[in-house]
């Protein structure tokens, strides 16, 4: 039984002590999105740059389990038929689970890896009916109001590299899940702090 420990410390030991960075890491950034609400009257595209946070645990220098948070922007839309119309307004954000693996490349300051998870995503939708009478044309009288949230769990995945130096790092990623039918792309630029 001690042998299989020793053994066990000895093969493990190299990639356990990935600690010359930090176990943990911490990181935020800029976000470029698109996602299509189809909930409203009228498709609402969300093209926006918006931000993100991330943390995770690095127990081995070839695998990571990391959780994200990224606001996903809002987006408005004008629809119009006959002698009416909508304003409509959507508004949508994320709460990822991910399990990252990283290549062994040879480069010490350099990681390349793949993500794949959960995303837990709120939609929020809300719309502003609006009628025209004659002879006014150019008035818009108010309508009803109505405002929906929807959420969904789904898979998400990610490819990305990173480059750190001691306890610092920048990261670029792409980031996809499905939001009802439609794909959320994220896009990211991040900054780290292992410790």
């Amino acid at each position: 039984m001690r042998k299989l420990i020793l053994l066990t410390v000895l093969a493990l030991g190299p990639t356990a002590t990935w600690a010359e960075n930090g176990l943990f890491y911490i990181g935020a950034g800029v976000t470029s999105s698109s996602l299509t609400d189809s909930y409203n009257y009228a498709p609402t595209d969300l093209k926006n740059n918006s931000w993100k946070a991330f943390a995770g645990v690095r127990p081995f220098k070839w695998v990571a389990v990391e959780a994200n948070y990224i606001d996903l922007g809002s987006g408005r839309a004008n629809t119009f038929f006959d002698l009416a119309g909508a304003n409509t307004h959507s508004d949508g954000s994320a709460w990822a689970a991910y399990v990252v693996g990283f290549l062994p490349v040879p480069l010490p300051v350099v990681d390349f890896y793949g993500k794949v998870g959960l995303a837990r995503w709120t939609l929020n939708s809300s719309y502003t009916a609006y009628y025209i009478y004659p002879p006014d044309y150019l008035t818009q009288h108010p309508g009803p109001t109505s405002s929906t949230s929807h959420t969904g769990t789904d898979f998400a995945w990610g490819i990305g590299a990173q480059a750190h130096i001691s306890i610092a790092g920048v990261r670029l990623e792409y980031e996809a899940f499905d939001v009802n039918g439609s794909t959320a792309n994220v896009a990211s630029l991040s900054v780290f702090l292992n410790f």
